[in-house]
Protein backbone atom coordinates (compact mmCIF):
# COMPACT_ATOMS: atom_id res chain seq x y z
CA UNK A 1 0.00 0.00 0.00
CA UNK A 2 2.85 2.35 0.84
CA UNK A 3 4.44 1.71 -2.56
CA UNK A 4 1.19 2.62 -4.28
CA UNK A 5 0.90 5.88 -2.37
CA UNK A 6 4.51 6.81 -3.19
CA UNK A 7 3.97 5.91 -6.84
CA UNK A 8 0.82 8.02 -7.07
CA UNK A 9 2.58 10.99 -5.44
CA UNK A 10 5.51 10.68 -7.88
CA UNK A 11 3.16 10.50 -10.86
CA UNK A 12 1.28 13.60 -9.70
CA UNK A 13 4.54 15.51 -9.18
CA UNK A 14 5.80 14.46 -12.62
CA UNK A 15 2.50 15.53 -14.21
CA UNK A 16 2.67 18.94 -12.54
CA UNK A 17 6.26 19.38 -13.73
CA UNK A 18 5.24 18.51 -17.30
CA UNK A 19 2.38 21.00 -17.19
CA UNK A 20 4.69 23.70 -15.83
CA UNK A 21 7.25 23.00 -18.56
CA UNK A 22 4.54 23.21 -21.24
CA UNK A 23 3.32 26.55 -19.91
CA UNK A 24 6.87 27.87 -19.87
CA UNK A 25 7.61 26.59 -23.39
CA UNK A 26 4.36 27.98 -24.78
CA UNK A 27 5.21 31.47 -23.58
CA UNK A 28 8.74 31.55 -24.98
CA UNK A 29 9.83 31.67 -28.61
CA UNK A 30 10.78 28.04 -29.16
CA UNK A 31 11.71 26.80 -32.63
CA UNK A 32 9.38 23.79 -32.69
CA UNK A 33 10.34 22.75 -36.23
CA UNK A 34 14.00 22.56 -35.25
CA UNK A 35 13.22 20.58 -32.11
CA UNK A 36 10.97 18.21 -34.04
CA UNK A 37 13.70 17.68 -36.64
CA UNK A 38 16.29 16.96 -33.94
CA UNK A 39 13.96 14.54 -32.13
CA UNK A 40 13.14 12.78 -35.41
CA UNK A 41 16.82 12.51 -36.27
CA UNK A 42 17.62 10.94 -32.91
CA UNK A 43 14.64 8.57 -33.16
CA UNK A 44 15.70 7.53 -36.66
CA UNK A 45 19.25 6.91 -35.44
CA UNK A 46 18.00 4.67 -32.61
CA UNK A 47 15.67 2.81 -34.98
CA UNK A 48 18.41 2.22 -37.55
CA UNK A 49 20.78 1.05 -34.81
CA UNK A 50 18.14 -1.41 -33.62
CA UNK A 51 17.22 -2.58 -37.12
CA UNK A 52 20.73 -2.95 -38.56
CA UNK A 53 22.90 -3.43 -35.47
CA UNK A 54 25.39 -0.88 -36.83
CA UNK A 55 26.42 2.47 -35.42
Amino acid sequence: MLRLVVLVVLVVIAWLLVLQALRLARGSGVDWKGLAFAAGFVALAFYLRHATGMG
